[in-house]
């Protein structure tokens, strides 16, 4: 078997008895050694620890029993995450003097219940305030596809691994876009779930009331393996909701006539070239139709308040002990929001209830609707600068205009992988439904790869050993 494959193969042929878990996770491994010197995706790998859930899931099989659903898979999970034993860094330098974690964050618990194999924690923006994976202090996870390329941020190593073949699943978490810009700049299949859907618990938070975890992946059935196995409400999260779970994958190949979808247009319109790799998913879905998000750009300011003032307020303490050892663009930020006025933040919370009953409204009318990702494909390492509405902008703050007004009310998304004809990046559309619709997103995200529109290929450089 290709050490390449995907979940759905992985576990399907471990269950098969075709090959062992252990083989499977000594391959991935090996791959892990050899590449990521070169991606910079891995911070930590858990070598005993994998070995030994490996050789428990070919143990089940020995004695008859079913391991589950992720039988033998490979992931690994932002670090950010906790791990048994390893100190959750979040990116920083200031959390590796912590001790090490005490428990797994729920979601790892999960998937490892399922079968899968935890093999270590991923690079990523210093507490997860970042677009761009450039990390100062465990430097940038690349993009596979272009080593000169950023992966994307906050969760670059999470995309970056995947990309690279190491890992068949990754997780990460999404405040503002980082799990949709880096499966943009990387071309995987990324879901940010509705918000409460799935349990933070034993996470490092960024911005609590915008916070979301979720897959990262190479095909839409692979992002609903892991989706499901995720679900289940969870009291040591308090934002989780009790909304019972609701199974995906046996659905993900049913037909989807009769879906009403539409494109964004208005502030999500893009220049030519986004509007290229909307127009070719619209195509293929026959999306006729557009909607417009009312008082965007407000909606977007509004999100910006409340990240800088909740992320301060959650390092007020490292910001006034330890300035020196934040990345100078993150501690400026988070300075920046320690001296907001309580009345902006007040008023851009009270926008932001009345702006998520108007965006509710327009799904009175479509079950889902057609957005760019990001609005360029991935820039250079280092670059400072791009093009924004034909105006030359700050590229950091930036890169997420159009995640970041979905987050904010926390709308489910699927992002979808787009490579136009000869092109050497992809650029990523995001399929956004109302809330607790993930199987929408999910159905159309598959419909689109079966129909070859969206695909997500290892990386040119890091084929099968």
């Amino acid at each position: 078997m290709k050490a390449t494959a995907t979940a759905s193969e992985i576990a399907a042929a471990v269950k098969a008895g075709e090959i062992k878990a252990r083989q499977v996770v000594a391959v991935a491994l090996k791959r892990i050694e050899a590449h990521n010197p070169m991606v910079g995706a891995f911070t930590d790998v858990t070598v005993t620890r994998a070995l030994e859930q490996a050789d428990r899931v070919d143990d089940k099989l020995a004695a008859g029993i079913d391991p589950g659903p992720l039988a033998g898979v490979p992931f690994a999970v932002k670090n950010l995450f906790d791990i048994k034993g390893v100190v959750t860094r979040a990116g920083s330098r200031i959390n590796r003097a912590n001790p090490p974690a005490e428990h797994d964050a729920t979601l790892i618990q999960r998937l490892e219940a399922a079968g899968a194999v935890l093999v270590g924690g991923l690079n990523m923006g210093e507490y997860a305030y970042d677009f761009t994976g450039e990390n100062a202090h465990d430097g940038a996870s690349r993009n596979p596809h272009a080593l000169d390329h950023m992966s994307g941020g906050s969760s670059g190593g999470s995309a970056a691994a995947v990309a690279a073949g190491l890992v068949p699943l990754t997780l990460g978490s999404d405040t503002n876009g980082s799990i949709r810009v880096p499966a943009s700049f990387c071309g995987l299949f990324g879901l940010k779930p509705t918000y409460g859907r799935l349990s933070r618990a034993h996470s490092f938070p960024f911005v609590a009331s915008l916070d979301h975890l979720g897959p990262f992946a190479r095909s839409a059935r692979d992002l609903a393996l892991a989706y499901d196995a995720m679900q289940g409400f969870d009291e040591a999260d308090p934002a989780q909701s009790k909304r019972a779970s609701e199974p995906t994958l046996a659905r993900i190949t049913h037909p989807v006539p009769g879906i009403r979808i539409a494109v964004a247009d208005g502030y999500f319109t893009g220049d030519a070239e986004t509007q290229a790799h909307v127009r070719h998913v619209a195509r293929a879905l026959d999306a006729a139709h557009t909607v417009r998000f009312p008082d965007v750009q407000a909606a977007r300011a509004a999100a910006y308040l409340i990240t800088m003032a909740e992320g301060a307020a959650l390092h007020l303490d490292r910001l006034r002990d330890r300035p020196e050892d934040f990345d100078p663009e993150v501690r400026d930020r988070l300075l920046a929001g320690a001296m907001l006025p309580a009345v902006w933040v007040e008023k851009a919370q009270k926008l932001r209830r009345a702006w998520r009953e108007k965006v509710l409204a327009l799904f009175d009318g479509v079950d889902a609707i057609l957005a760019p990702a990001t609005p360029m494909k991935a820039p250079l390492l280092g670059q400072k600068t791009a093009k924004f509405g034909g105006v030359e902008m700050p590229l950091r703050p930036n890169i997420g205009i159009f995640t970041q007004p979905i987050s904010f009310i926390g709308l489910p998304v699927a992002a979808v992988p787009v490579w136009l004809d000869g092109a050497e990046l992809p650029m990523g559309v995001q399929v956004i439904a109302a809330p607790w619709r993930e199987n929408i997103c999910l159905r159309i995200a598959h419909q689109l790869e079966a129909a070859g529109v969206c695909r997500a290929p290892v990386a040119r450089g890091f084929a099968d050993d």
